[in-house]
């Protein structure tokens, strides 16, 4: 094993150390030392579950091996989340925590993750421009001896981030499940037949993933990279045994650490509401946001986003739909019932996916709308009364309806997509990342808004200069 692997996850082993001997031992501390140490196991746990997940692919592949991923990914973010509907079957105090953590990581993945990336991916896109710019020109310059300023086109900055036309059918699948979730603050509860109907949607997301999925090699960035690379042998011995570990580890420390943010809300006179909705998702995203990150930074933005983009959709169907069915193992009713806050919640979560989804219809990203997602993510922690909430889930419907007349010609291919059978030769040729754009080799229909294209379209540009 790579000893810079190997580094890695002894320290993440040390960190889930401790945790894991408070647990076994059954030694009692503050809540707030609890909150530390399981919460940091489960990062910890979470990482290596990351770095195993997306090492696997090097094995793996199909329907079977998104099944799987998706399952063992969500691992570390539901295990918390169940834990509160399990326990609200029996005990009413826990009914408001169900759906709390779902809520929050559903809106810090869209309103924070989203932004992030597309940010990350326009400023690499813009320095690696600059870089070309002036390489090109000196070139020039070197070869005629004469200034070449004002005779030959600049490349531009990209403004916007352009999708891979195969995340239009993870974009369908979000706008059906954002229009179902208004279902849920209209009926006041999520009944055990509406989890199954979302669990459903779930399967045939995965089966049209898998079906869609193509024979491309997949490209590994960070510890999975070094995982990917080592002897074959060797690899599936690594992935599993971190599997293993990283599941035990969550598994050990999802129960304490779910008990220790409602404690210790109450012994720090912080409301014990905000901490399961904000902190355990910060827990668990934090990953899959570095992963997201990582790409990024290597100008796969469009890839970091179809990620985000898939687990937004794991969130609406395989969680909301498990809450339920978890709640009646419990000792619950057939439904989980939602109080005046979480219908609140639900409301502005479900307002703020549609307006997601609206904005990237068109496959394309630009960073004024990502900045504007960022803002309205953060107006919500002071916008704290149900008045002011309400008003906030009016003003992202109503910015939805906008993004859906400007990108009116995109939302029927984009319900049809969930449902239309993948054909290779009608896809695009490249998938797109924000790269720089030349004037003499964009698209037509792009020109003067500066749409990060192919990269490889940015190489031909290159050489032609």
């Amino acid at each position: 094993m790579p000893t810079a692997i190997l580094r890695r996850i002894v320290l993440c082993l040390f960190i889930a150390a401790l945790a894991v001997v408070l647990r076994i031992t059954g030694t009692e501390v503050a809540p707030v030392l609890d909150l530390i140490a399981f919460g940091a196991a489960i990062v910890a746990a979470a990482f290596l579950l990351a770095w195993a997940a997306e090492a696997a692919q090097k094995d793996i592949s199909g329907a079977l091996a998104i099944a799987l991923l998706a399952l063992i990914a969500v691992l570390p973010e539901y295990a918390v989340d169940l834990y509160y509907a399990f326990r609200s079957g029996s005990d009413p105090d826990y009914l408001h925590f169900a759906a709390a953590n779902m809520t929050g990581s559903n809106r810090l993945l869209l309103g924070f993750g989203w932004p992030l990336v597309v940010i990350i991916a326009l400023l690499v896109a813009r320095r690696t421009t600059k870089r070309r710019t002036k390489g090109t020109t000196g070139t020039a310059e070197r070869t005629t001896g004469t200034q070449v300023e004002g005779k030959a086109p600049r490349p531009r900055s990209p403004r916007s981030l352009r999708l891979d036309s195969g995340a239009r059918m993870d974009i369908g699948f979000l706008v059906i499940l954002g229009a179902l979730a208004f279902a849920i603050p209209l009926m006041g509860a999520i009944p055990v037949w509406f989890g199954i109907g979302l669990i459903l949607i779930f399967a045939a997301y995965l089966w049209r993933a898998g079906q869609s999925a193509g024979d491309e090699e997949e490209e590994f960035v960070g510890a999975a990279a070094l995982i990917a690379e080592m002897p074959k042998s060797a690899r599936r011995i690594t992935v599993i045994s971190l599997f293993v570990v990283s599941a035990a580890i969550i598994l050990l420390s999802a129960e304490p650490f779910a008990e220790a943010l409602v404690a210790s809300g109450q012994s720090l006179g912080i409301d014990s509401y905000f901490l399961v909705q904000w902190l355990a998702p910060l827990a668990s995203e934090a990953p899959e946001f570095i992963i997201a990150a990582m790409f990024a930074l290597r100008g796969m933005g469009a890839a970091a986003i179809g990620t985000l983009i898939a687990s937004k959709v794991n969130q609406w169907s395989l969680l909301v739909g498990s809450l339920p069915i978890a709640h009646l193992a419990g000792g619950g009713g057939l439904g989980l019932p939602l109080d005046g806050r979480q219908i609140e919640e639900f409301t502005l979560t479900a307002t703020q996916t549609i307006l997601g989804v609206a904005i990237i219809l068109a496959l394309r990203f630009h960073w004024a709308p990502a900045l504007g997602l960022a803002a309205l993510f953060g107006v919500q922690f002071f916008v704290t009364d149900t008045s002011g909430r309400y008003v906030l889930s009016a003003t992202q419907a109503g910015l939805a309806i906008v993004f859906l007349i400007l990108h009116r010609r995109d939302i029927l291919p984009t319900l049809a997509a969930p449902f239309r059978r993948s054909d290779p030769d009608t896809d695009d040729p490249q998938p797109a990342e924000a790269a720089p754009t030349d004037p003499a080799t964009t698209d037509p229909t792009d020109a003067g808004t500066g749409v990060a294209t192919a990269p490889a379209t940015a190489d031909r540009a290159e050489t032609r200069a």
